[in-house]
Formats: C-alpha cells, sequence, structure tokens
C-alpha cells in the first residue's frame, strides 16, 4: 500500500477518497474534550446539552477535524516534508455520537517550493461527510511534499532499519 505521494504523483483535480470512515463513539468525544482541555458542557454534560437546539451532546469539531486530517495522511501527506497552512476550517453541519465521518480531498494545485527545487507544495481540499451524505466539515490546507529526486538522494523510507538474520 502506497503511504503519501510524491510532487509529481499528485495531479490537479484528483479525488482521493478516504477509507475506511470512523464510527464517533462518546467515549472518543469524551476524551479528546479531556486532552485538549475543552470542558464546555455543550460536549460532556447530558442535562446541560439537552437544553440545548441540539437536545443532545455535539462532537467536537475540532476532533472531526483532527480526523479528517488523519485520514487523509496515507493519501495527501504520508511523505509529507511539512505540513505548511491551513488556509481554512469551516464546521458545516453537527456531529453527535454514533455518527461515521467519512473523507475525500481534492487536489486545488500545485507548484514547485521557489526556495528548495526538491519538493513541491500542494494545496488540497479535504471534505468531510457522514454517513448519510451530510457534509460536516470542510478545510483547505498546503502542504509540502517531496520529488521523486529528493526520494532518490535520501531515500524511500529514511531511517528505516535493515533487519538482521
Amino acid at each position: 500500500m502506497q503511504f503519501g505521494r510524491t510532487y509529481e504523483e499528485f495531479e490537479v483535480g484528483a479525488v482521493y477518497r478516504h477509507w475506511p470512515g470512523k464510527t464517533v463513539t462518546e467515549y472518543d468525544n469524551h476524551l479528546f474534550c479531556l486532552l485538549t482541555m475543552n470542558h464546555h458542557p455543550v460536549h460532556l454534560d447530558d442535562n446541560y446539552s439537552a437544553t440545548t437546539d441540539h437536545g443532545r451532546n455535539l462532537v467536537v469539531g475540532n476532533y472531526v477535524y483532527s480526523l479528517l486530517v488523519g485520514m487523509s495522511v496515507p493519501d495527501v501527506s504520508g511523505r509529507a516534508i511539512a505540513n505548511l497552512e491551513i488556509e481554512s476550517l469551516r464546521h458545516v453541519a453537527p456531529t453527535f455520537h454514533g455518527d461515521t465521518i467519512y473523507g475525500e480531498t481534492t487536489v486545488l494545485e500545485k507548484r514547485r517550493s521557489a526556495s528548495k527545487e526538491d519538493r513541491g507544495i500542494v494545496l488540497v481540499e479535504t471534505r468531510g461527510y457522514k454517513q448519510d451524505g451530510t457534509l460536516v466539515c470542510v478545510f483547505r490546507r498546503r502542504v509540502m511534499v517531496p520529488t521523486e529526486a529528493y526520494l532518490k538522494e535520501r531515500g524511500d523510507q529514511p531511517g528505516r532499519p535493515t533487519p538482521r538474520g
């Protein structure tokens, strides 16, 4: 299985459908909130959430975004030299415990690095949606990726040891 892409492998207009999806559990949401110190009761308190417009706990948006970034790594940034920028991030619809998130990424543009010829910069847009097709999150990011020349010079899997015996 390929993990990430070189600059030459990206094509403007290509769409990568990330697989598998992830069903969000109450545990996932609560743990992420606690790890990031987001203690807003709409994410953690069933009684409070029952009084809100949605009537139940909302999954914290940054968890949904983080899931989608992670889902996109094998297709987009698995060989990245750097994630350079999040250009935009929109949370479009709520996610609830039990929803399954799926993602897909479209390559919007690519260009060679102005400072180093052995790498390129790719702009992608990732869209996340629920099991019923509802769009929940959209973001654009720029990723610096190696060229074939970069990998030829440094190796395809730098740092990987050679097994002995």
